[in-house]
């Protein structure tokens, strides 16, 4: 997906079993990011930034989605253990990885694996992308968002 791209309606599902659909953040600005794994040192430090600037992102307008292919057994140990207050969709068929292009070749220790590729993409109240992130510092994961311009 590039910039100017509507989002698919349906986004998949989420910790509890149930179905994500883009209408369901119709008015709001909606931050997806796509992530590696739970509780991983990258990972948590971008949810946990997130977390901590959850108020603020609400206060400018933005709803927040995670999305990795960890299952939703692992998502609610994650969300749970570190009091994240946004939806996390569970997408181990890596369906939605693709069809935003992050699920893609990565190269770790000399070999080479398909992976998400960390990027956080943000749209406007109608789902059409209008930024995308691509070198998503972990640490500074809302205030990146928030510093859109």
């Amino acid at each position: 997906m590039k910039i100017g791209d509507k989002i698919p309606e349906m986004l998949g599902i989420d910790t509890d079993g149930r179905e994500v659909k883009a209408s369901d953040y119709t008015g709001k600005k909606l931050v997806i990011y796509f992530y590696p794994k739970d509780s991983t040192p990258g990972c948590t430090a971008e949810a946990c930034s997130l977390r901590d600037g959850y108020s603020e992102l609400l206060r400018a307008g933005y709803a927040i989605i995670g999305v990795s292919k960890d299952s939703q057994a692992s998502h609610r140990k994650f969300t749970d253990k570190y009091e994240l207050p946004f939806r996390l969709i569970s997408d181990t068929e890596v369906t939605l990885n693709e069809a935003f292009g992050v699920w893609r070749m990565k190269k770790m220790a000399g070999r080479e694996y398909m992976g998400t590729v960390r990027t956080t993409f943000v749209t406007d109240e109608n789902g059409v992308i209008t930024h995308i992130i691509e070198k998503v510092d972990t640490k500074r994961a809302a205030e990146q968002i928030l510093n859109l311009k």
